[in-house]
């Protein structure tokens, strides 16, 4: 887990030190007993680089053995852990491993007088099984080296070295690049001479120092208070006066008798000189947190800065690189503090041990901190996954951020108000690398030791010391010009006169920078948390709570939604979507929606508390609720308040621990001595005072609820690793991975490690799968109204899109080799240009696969032939994408569309030759069982329809095939006239195209249509045989195998049927390839029900057989298709299906509605000439333009008159169109022109009264009964409160 750790601290153990500051004080360094060895880590690091890079280990040893062809200087020695007290604390176990390897992170290093030797500070983070942590805090400094074997040993290794390497050293004046890079890093000049005395170490002329730490550990983060102590301790080393007290003291002190402030207090403790202040926040503000921001925002730049926090909310991998641990931390801890009310769930190595490097193999997000090698540039660092990596190379200001990436919402804004701080704290927003405190390495320290002893600065003791050292400073020189053109004259000496006032004012200074720090922390985390306040003000009111008590809910936590996601996007404005889409999928937003929830059985997480009480607050200023709802940029206005709350507590101390005082010790021992830190004596050390202490008595009661609590989650929540198992899917993974286990590094242990990947990423790859099925069947089974079921646009994209980030960090597992930044693409190219070899050997004919035609129906599409590699042409023919990533996406996408990406990936890894060669036997693609659960998980997906390729790429070409059918045995095969069709789709039409004669198939090219709607289709009437019956037309997207019919099943001709020489078809959509087997079985294919016009014919029947239906049934069918528009108007937009369907489709709006005014017409042939409803609207039309009616009320007469104009009006423009529609097509546009325009409700009433209905209905006809007719035009009004906009297609040339 992460978060800073203002949780009462992980210690919930029995006795008073759970309340302590400290848990312990470890003293790092060179055992001179083992003398020096090399790092074995180091070197199990460059068998695995070796193993990586498919060396062989002998080959690891001479060329990238870094150890052995750097000089002796440059290499790492093991470092052993000297000493720690106490022993051992029950809830905290000492971690010797990983203590050692995280303060000197790169083991021993050594030096000579010659060298750079200042103390280096950084803090380090141990996180625990359970996720909760420790803190680490390390002061390293160098020591001279007494013993003579030591000494003796490195001058050794410098001879063996030179004999080696003394070619190459005198053969190139540049000698070995690696002391060239590693000089130029220590900053020094760069002359020969220097370079060479680097390459030497002579034990006569050189004095050797060796690296030294000296260690806290606590379990709460305060940074700078453990800083300050640590520093005076190395004071009091190096200092010329002994300390005040033998150093036990102060450090027994640290250990025993300094408590952990409580909440909302401040404490002062005593180091070796001065008091170290430190403050915690209250149980209402953010947690603790010591980093100061200030860092990360001026070595990142704020805008970087918000990137990088934005990568870390949408759980990507993200990798930190510098060359200075302090940095990696600064910038790692800055960032997942901002995450508040969120905590970061995954894999979290501020630190990553060169050692555990095979750990950025891993298939899960993480956020890890790499140390960048002296001299190596971002290029030659080989990282196994990168297709959604975001790499932020601290040193040099710069990231690199993965694809497809959403921004944070209202960015501008908030960076503006962040700015804003900033400057008023005179930070430069686009960050500045070189006033952050790593790389001023300590220089405040280092000055306050010139002054005080003037020894340490390699300055000569006499008072013109601080002028010469001043000598350089612009600011200096600007004022002795000035001095000497006004005639001032400086005396040397009065430069180092008054140092003890200005040493008074610095610690002011100090105070107030530290204060200043303290201050914009806080301000800076107010405007984070402020952005989450406004965004999910309302989540509550979405968490769904269905378990009655805590255990139904844990065992049933998996199969349980616990956020109503669709309906809490609908509410969210329309720019934040695509961020939050895809962060209301992350595992640290589920993890706070399962801590609301478990809040009610228990006590409530304290982050959760804190912005719970927030959003109480936010409710109170806003009444009214719906205002937090504005994408209105909200400014934070609790700044001032939180600046306050902190300068209160620092200057006003709520507790002083006791002083450091004498111990019992043995007389003798801990003798002082200049420059080395004593042996202390570790009896004084084990064990603190039994029962002295003031806080011992205050902490029991905490204590004892501590254990109540304890004991309490231990009987409710089942077994504990029950609970973890069921409440987080992913958490479990990144429980044992949390922290990776920094002692043995085995090969069975990295195997064992890989293998909890393997599982998992099936693991992820089941809830995935499972959720993307349950998403569309849910949609699918509400929308019972009409076919066509759509998860929203949005959220379909998120689950794609981390779809297709779980295949890349699949197929990036356990990788021989990396070649490009998509694994999965760079499988797939190797996999196309075997095939392709095979083919050219082959040379086949039959690859274009075989063109069946379907016997029955005489003309059918040809099967598209299931292709992987033909797909991947398509792709590569896709000039708009432009990289592997990209590419690998976008085939992902088009496979899932056709139903297919089980199927492939099958295909894909079949070639076992090719797997072996890429990939490690670790490699979750070679664990054979899982490798087939996971194809069966994802064979799953193609129950569902996705449009995720066509709905994404809405710009390219693609080539589609039409079929045109007739229907043979009563009309001819083949018109003589001049056929035309047009295909309208959700995204565009193709214009008309004419049908080349005597041809029922043409292919055409035009760019995606997207959900193909209506075919219009025609003829010119030429020709003796112009009359033509079509049964449908069918079109196929040659690219995703999708096949639309659209049903016809009517005369195209003069003078037959009703004289239509044009059709609108709507289409729908056949069932995919893949379920052609099916077709098969039942003969007739399920998507070809009666054609859609089939009802119309029912008065014009070609068989006369159809039945009529009932008054009841046609009414009902009214309100289903009313019903149907009126639901798909109340989802949101990017889920609605078409309208074109509910309007003219099969039980659309238009079929009802002719139902209605066929039911009781007299369809008797008069003289043998078949009558239309047309007709009676015709005559209604006639009737009104030769009547002025006489009405009784005036007002009446009004709106009669204007809805009788506006009827004539339509129906003549409908009339006089320049299209050769037919009387039913007609009436087609006629409703939806009417219902475009709400007009429909003024008109019937006037057809229902025009006397035109007593000749043409029969009595017991529904438009003679005046109930059902106010029924129908009520049910009617319900659709005028919607915009419908009509398809082009539908009322083209229709002028109104």
């Amino acid at each position: 887990m992460s978060g800073s750790g203002a949780a009462p601290g992980p210690g919930s153990g029995s006795s008073p030190a759970a309340c302590r500051f400290a848990h312990y004080f470890v003293l790092c360094g060179i055992d001179a007993d083992s003398g020096l060895e090399p790092d074995e880590l180091a070197v199990l690091y460059q068998w695995l680089e070796a193993d990586r890079h498919g060396k062989s280990q002998d080959a690891a040893n001479t060329t990238s053995g870094e150890n052995f062809d750097q000089s002796p200087l440059r290499r790492t020695f093991k470092s052993k852990v000297l000493a720690h007290y106490p022993q051992n604390i029950e809830w905290n176990p000492f971690d010797q491993d990983a203590v050692n390897m995280l303060c000197m992170p790169k083991g021993l290093s050594f030096r000579t007088q010659t060298d750079n030797k200042d103390p280096q500070f950084h803090s380090f983070i141990i996180t625990r099984e359970d996720g909760s942590r420790t803190y680490g805090f390390v002061l390293t400094f160098y020591e001279e080296v007494t013993s003579k074997q030591i000494c003796t040993a490195m001058q050794t290794l410098y001879q063996m070295h030179n004999a080696e390497h003394y070619s190459s050293i005198y053969a190139s004046s540049s000698c070995s690049m690696d002391s060239l890079a590693s000089s130029l890093d220590e900053g020094d000049t760069t002359s020969l001479l220097k370079l060479q005395r680097y390459n030497s170490y002579d034990i006569s002329r050189d004095t050797l120092y060796v690296s030294k730490s000296i260690c806290l550990i606590t379990p709460l983060p305060f940074m700078q208070a453990c800083k300050k102590f640590l520093i005076q301790l190395y004071k009091a080393v190096t200092s010329q006066q002994p300390p005040p007290l033998p150093l036990e003291s102060y450090i027994h002190n640290i250990l025993y008798e300094v408590p952990l402030p409580p909440p909302g207090r401040s404490l002062k403790f005593y180091g070796v000189y001065e008091p170290v202040i430190c403050q915690r926040p209250g149980p209402n503000e953010l947690p603790l947190s010591d980093y100061p921001l200030r860092e990360a925002f001026e070595l990142l730049g704020l805008e970087n800065l918000v990137q990088v926090f934005t990568c870390v909310l949408l759980e990507m991998q993200i990798l930190l690189y510098s060359q200075d641990y302090q940095r990696l931390m600064t910038v790692a801890e800055g960032i997942t503090t901002l995450l508040f009310p969120f905590q970061w769930q995954h894999v979290y190595v501020p630190i990553l041990p060169a050692s555990l490097l095979h750990f950025l193999d891993a298939p899960v997000p993480y956020l890890m901190g790499l140390q960048s090698k002296e001299g190596t540039d971002r290029s030659k660092l080989e990282l196994p996954q990168e297709a959604n990596l975001c790499f932020v190379d601290i040193d040099n200001h710069f990231i690199e951020l993965p694809e497809e990436f959403p921004q944070f919402p209202n960015k501008v804004d908030f960076i503006q108000e962040l700015s804003e701080v900033l400057l008023q704290f005179g930070i430069p927003p686009e960050g500045s690398l070189h006033c952050s405190e790593s790389a001023t390495k300590l220089k405040n320290l280092v000055l306050k030791d010139l002054v005080n002893d003037k020894k340490n600065g390699n300055v000569s003791a006499n008072s013109i010391s601080m002028y010469e050292l001043l000598k350089g400073n612009e600011t200096i020189a600007r004022l002795q010009a000035l001095a000497k053109r006004t005639g001032v004259t400086v005396e040397k000496t009065d430069l180092s006169a008054p140092l003890g006032e200005k040493e008074k004012d610095l610690k002011l200074q100090c105070e107030e920078a530290e204060l200043r720090d303290y201050q914009l922390n806080v301000q800076l985390r107010e405007v984070f948390a402020n952005r989450f306040t406004q965004m999910f003000a309302d989540y509550e009111a979405f968490v769904i709570q269905t378990a009655q008590d805590m255990e139904s809910w844990l065992t049933n936590r998996e199969q349980m939604q616990n956020f109503d996601k669709a309906s809490f996007l609908s509410d969210q404005p329309e720019p934040y979507l695509p961020f939050l889409s895809r962060f209301i999928e992350t595992q640290m937003f589920a993890t706070f929606i399962d801590n609301k929830i478990m809040s009610q059985w228990e006590e409530k997480d304290p982050l959760l508390r804190v912005f719970d009480s927030r959003i109480e607050k936010i409710r109170l200023y806003n009444v009214r609720a719906p205002t937090l709802r504005t994408s209105i940029y909200q400014k934070c206005s609790t700044l001032k308040e939180a600046a306050q709350s902190i300068e209160q507590r620092l200057m006003k101390m709520d507790h002083t621990a006791i002083h450091p005082h004498l111990l019992d010790m043995k007389i003798g021992q801990g003798k002082y001595e200049q420059g080395f830190f004593p042996k202390l004596q570790s009896d004084v050390l084990a064990t603190g005072p039994t029962n002295n202490n003031r806080w011992v008595s205050r902490s029991a009661t905490a204590q004892r609820r501590k254990e109540r609590l304890r004991q309490r989650s231990e009987h409710i929540g089942l077994d504990n690793d029950l609970r973890e198992k069921y409440m987080q899917e992913a958490r479990s993974l990144g429980k044992n991975l949390r922290q990776p286990k920094l002692s043995d590094l085995s090969p069975a242990v990295i195997a064992q490690t890989n293998w909890k990947f393997v599982e998992g990423l099936l693991k992820e790859c089941r809830m995935k799968t499972k959720r993307m099925l349950v998403e569309k069947m849910g949609h699918e089974a509400v929308e019972l109204g009409h076919g066509e079921a759509n998860i929203t646009g949005l959220e379909e994209n998120t689950l794609i899109a981390s779809l297709c980030d779980l295949l890349e960090r699949i197929w990036s597992h356990g990788l021989q080799v990396k070649q490009g930044k998509s694994a999965l693409w760079s499988h797939l190219i190797q996999f196309q240009d075997r095939e392709e070899k095979q083919e050219h050997l082959a040379e086949s004919p039959v690859a274009l696969g075989p063109e069946r035609r379907k016997s029955d129906c005489g003309v059918m599409l040809p099967t598209l032939r299931v292709s992987l590699i033909q797909d991947m042409r398509h792709i590569q023919n896709m000039s708009e994408i432009k990289t592997d990533v990209g590419r690998a996406r976008a085939w992902i996408r088009l496979s899932l569309e056709k139903k297919l990406l089980s199927q492939h990936l099958k295909q894909l890894l079949s070639n076992q030759p090719l797997t072996k060669k890429l990939y490690k036997r670790y490699a979750f693609l070679r664990c054979e069982e899982e490798r087939e659960q996971f194809l069966y998980h994802l064979l799953s997906l193609n129950a569902v329809d996705y449009f995720c390729f066509t709905s994404v790429f809405t710009t390219i070409m693609i080539p589609y095939r039409s079929v045109i059918i007739p229907i043979k045995k009563l009309s001819n095969a083949i018109t003589t006239s001049n056929p035309w069709i047009c295909v309208s789709g959700e995204l565009g039409d193709t214009g008309v195209m004419q049908i080349p004669k005597n041809l029922l198939e043409m292919t055409f090219e035009c760019q995606n249509l997207g959900k193909l709607t209506t075919v219009q289709i025609g003829h010119d009437n030429s020709g003796l045989l112009a009359k033509w019956l079509v049964d449908c037309v069918m079109v196929r997207n040659e690219i995703t195998g999708h096949t639309y019919r659209f049903p016809c099943g009517r005369w195209l001709g003069k003078g037959i049927d009703d004289g239509s020489l044009e059709r609108i078809l709507i289409g729908e959509l056949m069932t995919s390839v893949a379920d052609e087997d099916l077709v098969k079985q039942c003969r007739t294919p399920p998507q070809q029900k009666s054609p859609t016009t089939a009802r119309r014919l029912s008065i014009t029947s070609l068989t006369g057989k159809t039945a009529k239906p009932s008054a009841g049934q046609i009414q009902e069918g009214i309100g289903e298709a009313v019903n149907n528009i009126v639901k798909h108007f109340h989802k949101p937009e990017k889920e609605r299906g078409s309208l074109t369907l509910l309007l003219c489709g099969e039980n659309g709006l238009v079929a009802a509605l002719e139902q209605v005014f066929h039911h009781g017409f007299k369809s008797a042939r008069i003289f043998h000439k078949n009558v239309f409803i047309w007709d009676f609207i015709e005559r209604a039309v006639a009737y009104f333009e030769t009547t002025d009616q006489i009405l009784d009320s005036e007002d009446d007469v009004l709106i009669q008159k204007s809805s009788c104009k506006t009827f004539c009006h339509y129906v003549n423009a409908i009339n006089t169109a320049p299209r050769n529609i037919g009387k039913d097509g007609k009436f087609q546009i006629f409703v939806c022109l009417g219902t475009r325009d709400r007009l429909l409700p003024q008109w019937i009433p006037l057809l229902a009264e025009c006397p035109a209905i007593t000749r043409m209905y029969e009595e017991s006809a529904l438009l003679r009964d005046r109930m059902t007719v106010n029924s129908l035009i009520r049910i009617l009004q319900t659709i005028q409160d919607f915009t419908i906009v009509l398809e082009g297609s539908l009322i083209k040339g229709v002028d109104v």
